[in-house]
C-alpha cells in the first residue's frame, strides 16, 4: 500500500504543479528550458506511475474491502465508461466535442475515476480512483482560475468528431471485451 500511496503522491504531485504553483512551473521551464523541463517532468511522472502500478498490483494480494458494490453498479460503471474513450480522443482532435467539453481529457479522467469507484470497493481502488477524481476536479477548478494553453493535438478537421466517436467506441469495445482482462486480470463484464 505504501508504494501505491507514494506513487500517487509523486504522479499526481507533479501533475499538480500548475494547480498549486503555476508560477513555479513557469519559472522552472524558463530556467531549465522548455524541453529539459518536460523531460524532467516526464521522468518524475513515469516514476510515480511505476509506483502506482507496483503498489496497486501488490495491494491486490491482500485486499482491504471497504464496501461491496451491488452488481447493478458494475453495469452502471460499464455505461458510464462509454463516453470516456471518445472524450480522451477528443482532447487531441479539435472539433465540436472538444469545444463543448472544454477540457475533454479532464472530463474523461473524472468519468473514468467515478465509474471505477462505483464498481470497486477495495481500499486500493478508493485511493487510486478517488485520488484521480479529486485531482481532476481540482485541476478543472484551477484551469478556470488560471487558463492554460490548449493541449497540442492534430489540426482541426471536419472529421475529427467522427474519428473521436468511432475510434473511442472501438477502443471502449476492445477494452471491455479483451484488453481489460488481459491488462488487469479482471473482466469488467458482469
Amino acid at each position: 500500500m505504501q508504494a501505491l500511496i507514494a506513487g500517487l503522491v509523486v504522479f499526481l504531485g507533479i501533475h499538480s504543479i500548475r494547480i498549486v504553483a503555476p508560477a513555479l512551473r513557469d519559472a522552472l521551464a524558463a530556467r531549465l528550458g522548455e524541453w529539459p523541463w518536460k523531460g524532467l517532468y516526464s521522468l518524475v511522472a513515469a516514476a510515480g506511475l511505476y509506483g502506482v502500478v507496483v503498489g496497486f498490483v501488490a495491494a491486490r494480494t491482500a485486499p482491504v474491502v471497504l464496501y461491496a458494490p451491488p452488481p447493478a453498479l458494475r453495469v452502471a460503471a460499464l455505461v458510464l465508461m462509454v463516453p470516456v474513450f471518445p472524450m480522451l480522443l477528443a482532447a487531441y482532435l479539435p472539433g465540436q466535442l472538444q469545444v463543448r467539453l472544454k477540457h475533454p481529457l479532464l472530463a474523461a479522467t473524472k468519468t473514468w475515476a467515478l465509474a471505477h469507484l462505483l464498481a470497486n470497493g477495495r481500499l486500493a481502488d478508493v485511493l487510486l480512483f478517488g485520488g484521480f477524481l479529486v485531482w481532476a476536479v481540482a485541476d478543472r477548478i484551477a484551469i478556470g482560475r488560471h487558463p492554460r494553453p490548449p493541449v497540442p493535438g492534430l489540426p482541426a478537421g471536419r472529421f475529427n468528431d467522427a474519428i473521436a466517436l468511432a475510434g473511442g467506441l472501438a477502443l471502449y469495445a476492445a477494452f471491455v471485451l479483451f484488453w481489460h482482462v488481459r491488462l488487469f486480470g479482471v473482466s469488467p463484464l458482469p
